[in-house]
């Protein structure tokens, strides 16, 4: 006889568990099936030779729903916040120049052209109108103000965040806060202006930029803790039938070093596309359209420890990013012990830089030697490093970022299509509302509202 649940969660990766972590504070029985021996997916800390590496995500903004979760779980005391004023770089023409973080003082700065300028002032006191078609990220800066600005500073943003082409990624799917602000106000400085007086008016402040003294890690070994024995880790997922009557999805997988069966009503999906597309092949064939046409963005992660006393730089701030003219391999880099307490020994400095995504995938099948030598190498001018590293240490994903290309918005709707047919499943990821921790948490529990939601009706 199959074990009987009244929710079943595929996936421990960040989704999984606040989805199914939200269910049980709601007293639903919901389990967690994880193929891996860890939970945590793409968010992992490691420490090594005194070093505390974050081998993915860096850190994360402290949204209001994930500063709750941490209170629920009894780690808000654990954590730890960035300077706020810390400044951000970018490379321009060689040298590392400081972003202006006020319209203000981006306009009053040298770091675009009056003609960039002009453009934003006139966007500013103008109208327009997002166009019928769907536009690129990198379409949209060139229409409303200019190249300049897409290759000093939206490019260079872009990558930090989605590793990503503007050429290709969705301003809709991506950013839709940008393409809400002209639909609404005529003007992107003006609906971001007004959406921001919005949040204040609400009582709603700017993130704070935070991680856990122990590393990003606590977040997802917290969550797990609380599951217990409702998470199941080294149990793949080979086989997901439908059973009528009566209507549920029979669950086939390797669980405590046997072959288990789990039936339940509802069913999350909280696994990357491609795993998701193979899984539900059963159910649909229709599955699997929409979900292996999303792209994914390879990155290499790569942690290079240095004494400080071979370090030219002052390293005050967050760290940097590259345009993609720069001819540079690195994406960026972010100053991890200019951040966060005891990130390195003392008298070292711990850099994590960025190599690959969406314009570069070759770097992903570099070796480690050789992705730290490179790093090295790009590092040392913009730094004035002296010597070479104390310490390395590189991680390799091949598909690290989903890509919120130009058509993401109808796959999505495929995918909700084909899934209105299967009552009482859902989609739980990072590929759905944007690959930060907050709005995966976000986007999760809203997933567990509508499980309790059903199981209520």
């Amino acid at each position: 006889m199959p074990d009987s649940l009244p929710a079943l969660v595929i996936g421990a990766g960040i989704s999984g568990l606040a989805c199914a972590h939200a269910l049980r504070q709601s007293g639903v029985d919901a389990h967690v099936l994880e193929a891996l021996p860890r939970a945590g997916g793409i968010i992992q800390s490691v420490r090594q030779d005194e070093f505390l590496l974050e081998l993915g995500p860096q850190s994360f903004s402290g949204t209001a729903p994930l500063l709750q979760l941490c209170r629920d779980l009894g780690i808000e005391g654990q954590l730890a916040e960035a300077p706020p004023r810390a400044p951000r770089y970018i490379l321009i023409d060689g040298a590392l120049r400081p972003v202006p973080l006020s319209p203000p003082a981006f306009v009053s700065s040298g770091f675009v052209g009056a003609h960039t300028k002009w453009a934003i002032l006139r966007d500013a006191f103008g109208r327009s109108a997002p166009p019928a078609q769907e536009e690129s990220i990198a379409a949209f800066v060139r229409r409303k103000f200019s190249p300049e600005l897409l290759e000093k500073l939206v490019g260079p943003f872009v990558s930090g965040i989605y590793a990503g082409d503007p050429e290709k990624l969705s301003l809709r799917a991506a950013f839709p806060q940008l393409y809400e602000a002209e639909e609404s106000a005529g003007s992107v400085v003006r609906g971001m202006m007004r959406a921001a007086k919005r949040n204040r008016q609400s009582g709603q402040q700017r993130p704070a930029l935070l991680s856990f003294r122990d590393g990003n890690a606590a977040l997802p070994r917290a969550l797990a803790e609380k599951l217990g024995s409702a998470l199941h880790l080294d149990a793949p997922v080979s086989a997901i039938r439908r059973s009528s009557p009566p209507e549920q999805f029979l669950v086939s997988a390797s669980a405590n070093g046997s072959e288990r069966t789990f039936a339940t009503q509802n069913l999350v999906m909280a696994t990357p596309t491609d795993i998701a597309a193979t899984l539900l092949a059963d159910l649909s064939s229709e599955f699997r359209t929409p979900l292996n046409a999303i792209e994914y963005a390879p990155v290499a992660v790569v942690s290079l420890g240095y004494r400080a006393s071979d370090v030219g730089h002052s390293l005050k701030g967050f760290g940097f990013l590259v345009p993609r003219s720069s001819g540079l391999q690195i994406l960026g880099s972010v100053w991890n012990s200019s951040l966060f307490p005891g990130r390195a020994p003392a008298g070292h400095a711990l850099l994590t830089s960025f190599v690959g995504g969406a314009t570069n995938p070759a770097a992903a099948r570099l070796t480690p030697e050789q992705l730290a030598a490179i790093v090295h190498r790009e590092l040392s001018p913009i730094l004035h490093l002296a010597q070479p590293p104390a310490f390395s240490y590189a991680t390799v994903y091949e598909r690290a970022i989903p890509q919120y290309n130009l058509g993401h918005l109808a796959r999505i709707k495929a995918l909700e299509a084909t899934r209105a047919n299967f009552l009482g499943l859902f989609f739980a990821g990072n590929y759905l509302r944007g690959p930060a921790i907050g709005a995966c948490v976000e986007q999760a529990q809203a997933v567990a509202f509508q499980i309790l939601r059903r199981l209520a009706s």
